[in-house]
């Protein structure tokens, strides 16, 4: 058991709006938003403390599994989408029964050093909503009528994260177990990525970059292409990590479930995402090295 300081999103500071640009945003480049956060100190148990069957995807949104990999590095993309995609499309089939097919539209690569455009993020969310869920449907099976098809089946997103190259340590991540969450803590957020205005082609993967610190609070140059949900403050949310991960363990977090608890079709009690955010852990050695970690976005189909 731990504890930590989690930043959630201030209900106080955002317009409920569908209107871009007042409707609450976030930079995927940088750590800004139009809304203020609100600190609370949370304790954080260990989920090595507990039975593995306590949790699950379909339970708290989330599970553990010990998969070693066979990439390590990660510093070649195309290693990383040529290799590491098809480890984690094979773990997803193992570890998720009746799934027929896997389809991987991102990822993205953190480290806790100065010079990456990509750190941890420190306010609690989830990465995508209903809506977002369907884009990305359509976006990434070309057929238009398969992705009709796969749309009026059961179908998840699920992020594959691992540490990189040594236990995360610093900055771990912290999930929010989905039973102790209520729908009106999640508030929809628009995305806004960098406007690539030469040579586009649609994949914002490997495009990242540093921002331009001088232009931090505008939106100028930027446009919507996501919505994630923040997370408003809860006292009944309960969370947990994993102490010293290490980069033989891989979690997954249900980012979205189309029969989830309270969809159409959806079974009751069956969980829909799993609000996670990295935080600092107060029992972290002085000197520990930043952390690194990849997270892989997956479309998930079932039979």
């Amino acid at each position: 058991m731990t504890t930590g300081v989690f930043n959630y999103i201030d209900p106080t500071t955002i317009t409920r709006s569908g209107d871009t640009f007042v409707k609450p945003w976030s930079k995927v480049d940088v750590d800004k938003s139009s809304s203020k956060q609100t600190a609370r100190q949370r304790p954080v148990a260990n989920l090595r403390d507990f039975p593995a069957s306590s949790f699950g995807t379909d339970v708290s949104g989330f599970a553990l599994f010990t998969s070693p990999g066979n990439e390590k590095d990660f510093t070649d993309d195309s290693a990383v989408r040529n290799g590491y995609y098809a480890e984690v499309e094979a773990l997803v089939r193992a570890k998720l029964p009746g799934v027929k097919k896997v389809v991987i539209f991102d990822h993205t690569i953190r480290r806790r050093i100065a010079s990456s455009p990509r750190q941890p993020v420190q306010q609690v969310h989830v990465d995508q909503t209903p809506g977002a869920a369907e884009a990305r449907v359509r976006r990434h099976v070309a057929d238009p009528a398969e992705a009709d098809e796969l749309l009026r089946g059961r179908y998840q997103i699920v992020n594959v994260w691992r540490p990189i190259g040594y236990p995360a340590t610093d900055s771990p991540l912290a999930l929010i177990d989905w039973r102790s969450t209520r729908p009106e803590d999640l508030v929809a957020v628009d995305l806004l990525y960098p406007v690539y205005r030469e040579g586009y082609d649609g994949d914002d993967r490997g495009k990242e970059k540093l921002p331009d610190q001088t232009s931090i609070d505008s939106t100028e140059g930027y446009e919507v292409r996501g919505e994630t949900y923040s997370v408003a403050p809860s006292d009944d949310h309960e969370f947990f990590y994993v102490k010293d991960m290490t980069p033989d363990e891989v979690l997954f977090l249900k980012c979205f479930d189309s029969r989830g608890h309270g969809f159409p079709g959806g079974v009751e009690g069956r969980a829909n995402c799993a609000p996670h955010t990295a935080f600092a852990d107060p029992a972290t050695p002085p000197g520990t090295k930043g952390r690194q970690s990849i997270e892989v976005r997956c479309l998930v189909f079932y039979e």
